[in-house]
């Protein structure tokens, strides 16, 4: 059972790292950052949202 509650702290932290990643990429995309990579990254920062939407779903539901 710790070993289950360990897996999950770990998988909760992760998910805060990569949506503190993906808050960090919309800032630097705010700010004008990348013109020429603005399409692709705003792309990636939508889809990384709504994977992370999900996983915290999965967390709260299974976990």
């Amino acid at each position: 059972m710790a070993s289950h509650k360990k897996q999950s702290s770990e998988l909760i932290e992760l998910v805060e790292k990569l949506n503190k990643d993906r808050s960090w990429i919309l800032q630097q995309l705010d700010k004008g950052n990348w013109p020429e990579f603005r399409p692709d990254l705003a792309a990636l920062e939508r889809e990384l949202g709504q994977l992370l939407t999900r996983a915290t779903e999965y967390i709260e539901e299974n976990c």
